[in-house]
């Protein structure tokens, strides 16, 4: 009888296999070598790089998560590395860069204790205690709450956000939309607050004018033109009906064969088809809109009867914009025309008119009373330009999200993170506990050091001042001003950080170097040779990296 065994590994003389010490000590060094790439693009004074991409594009851009994300890396580490840039983003929209220093730093330190020959459990073990401390720290003694209705400080918050990225010289500009656009969509019902900026604040890029030219309509833009040359482009107060269904006869799913016998039935066909076609537009009419979106088509048969009756058409939309348009204009979308009542209709916008923007009609409806959706406007010189202002304005959006959900501020500059080394290193706990509370000292030194300042004297003196610090004044808010490299009291100079926006960053950090170190194998199986004998296949040594 067949025993069912247990699955063996079979290691052939092609399979790569490599443990312990050695694949920790290979890891670090791959989440250093990730770190030192994004290390220069942290701060006011950040560098952009250049990427290529294989298709001849290019990207310039200093966002963490968008580099990492053009870049091809073989090692395994690495690619974890680069998954924790993007976790960041879609958590919290901002500190990308941040995380892959941090984290690469924490693994830094942690060489020295592996050559020391201490297990990496007991270094985990420590690191976890640490991250325990550090998010208490963060949570209870350095944050500081903040008034949602304060708009001078959440502008400065957004502000010091904006402030090391592309859009800095219009900062004030950008602040400005961020605040906008999630004012706008801030949803409250039932005490729960809902605030969804990736479906209903859009960005639309249209290349041409200048950057100062961007802003938030009150209410919505779409790439479309009316469907008959005819119809209005200029309509106040318009009435609008929105559908998802064609205003065109029903053509058969697949292959529909109709036979017909005498000439009169043919005219019969196009009878039934005109008619089905005037029901529809009949409905339309009877509630009196004065334009139609529809997220089908619409034939020309239709356009001329709502033409007729003074209603603009505009077809195809997509569903998303069709949502959008909903919500600030307080239609309802209508399956079927046969349903339309009076209350389907939204009146909520002031305006509605068709422009040409560069080599493009747009469809603006806007001025409305209550938009819970808006469009955001960006011009600028270039395609390059205006991807990397969109890219910046996405996390000075999330910021300003956070800040609505989670009203808590720290200092910047790197001044939270002296000040939860210092209490870490009050703590006298020597060891791996201690090494993370040097491996924090890598933002103040990173900020001082991407702006030509001289890094020994800076942190020195910065350290002192925490050290020095009385405890019953409150945590110490000196930092380093990433501009001029001096060191400054943040309070004073206005830079904040959101707290989600920090305790997501130590987390992800410390627990992507633990993951890491837990690692002590790295086996990549590899193909075959190739048939004809002429040695290993490309995949083959390409798979010894660990692909």
């Amino acid at each position: 009888m067949y025993a069912p065994q247990q699955p063996i590994l079979i290691l052939s003389k092609n399979t790569k296999r490599e443990s312990g010490r050695k694949v920790q000590l290979e890891n670090i060094n791959a989440g250093k070598t990730i770190a030192d790439l994004i290390r220069t693009c942290l701060g006011p004074q950040a560098m952009m790089k250049m990427l290529m991409d294989p298709m001849g594009g290019i990207v310039m851009t200093n966002d963490g998560n968008a580099i990492l994300r053009e870049i091809t890396v073989q090692h395994p580490a690495a690619k974890s590395m680069i998954e924790i840039a993007r976790t960041q983003d879609e958590e919290v929209g901002d500190g990308t860069t941040s995380v892959i220093v941090l984290a690469g730093e924490m693994l830094a330190v942690a060489e020295q204790f592996l050559q020391q020959q201490i297990h990496p459990t007991v270094i985990i073990r420590a690191y976890r205690e640490a991250l325990e401390d550090m998010v208490r720290i963060l949570q209870d003694e350095v944050s500081i709450e903040l008034d949602r209705s304060d708009k001078k400080r959440l502008a400065e918050v957004v502000k010091s956000c904006v402030g090391t990225k592309f859009v800095g010289r219009w900062s004030d500009l950008a602040v400005r939309i961020a605040l906008d656009a999630v004012e706008t969509v801030t949803l409250s019902e039932n005490g729960r607050t809902e605030i969804d900026i990736k479906k209903y604040a859009k960005v639309e890029k249209i290349p041409g004018g200048s950057i100062d030219d961007s802003c938030v309509l009150r209410g919505i833009m779409l790439n479309k033109d009316v469907t008959h040359p005819k119809m209005r482009r200029y309509i106040e107060k318009p009435r609008i009906v929105l559908l998802d269904c064609p205003l065109e006869y029903k053509k058969g799913e697949s292959q529909t064969n109709v036979e017909i016998v005498g000439d009169q039935d043919f005219t019969k066909l196009l009878q039934l088809e005109e008619e089905h076609v005037a029901r529809l537009c009949e409905d339309i009419i009877a509630v009196k809109p004065d334009v139609v979106f529809t997220e089908k088509g619409v034939s020309d048969l239709a356009q001329h009867f709502l033409m007729k009756a003074g209603i603009t058409a505009i077809r195809r939309l997509r569903k998303t914009d069709n949502n959008r348009l909903a919500r600030a204009c307080g239609a309802t979308i209508v399956n079927r025309t046969e349903e339309l009542t009076e209350k389907d209709v939204g009146t909520g916008a002031g305006l509605f008119e068709i422009k040409k923007l560069g080599d493009e009609y747009f469809c603006f409806v806007t001025e409305c009373s209550d938009p819970k959706a808006c469009t955001i406007l960006l011009r600028g010189a270039s395609k390059d330009v205006l991807n990397e202002t969109e890219r910046n304005l996405q996390d000075a959006l999330h910021v300003a999200r956070n800040l609505m959900l989670d009203p808590k501020l720290l200092p910047g500059g790197g001044a939270v993170e002296m000040a939860v080394s210092q209490a870490l290193t009050n703590k006298q706990i020597q060891g791996p506990y201690r090494a993370v509370a040097q491996a924090l000292e890598i933002i103040p030194r990173t900020l001082a050091q991407n702006c030509g300042a001289n890094t020994i004297r800076t942190l020195t003196a910065l350290r002192a001042k925490h050290a020095s610090h009385p405890a019953a004044d409150g945590p110490c808010t000196w930092g380093i001003d990433g501009e001029t490299g001096e060191l400054v009291d943040m309070k004073e100079k206005n830079i904040w950080e959101p707290l989600s926006v920090k305790l997501q960053v130590y987390k992800t950090a410390v627990e992507t170097a633990i993951l890491l170190l837990r690692i002590d194998d790295i086996v990549s199986g590899s193909k075959k040779k190739s048939d004809d004998g002429s040695g290993p296949s490309p995949a083959s040594a390409a798979a010894g990296m660990g692909e």
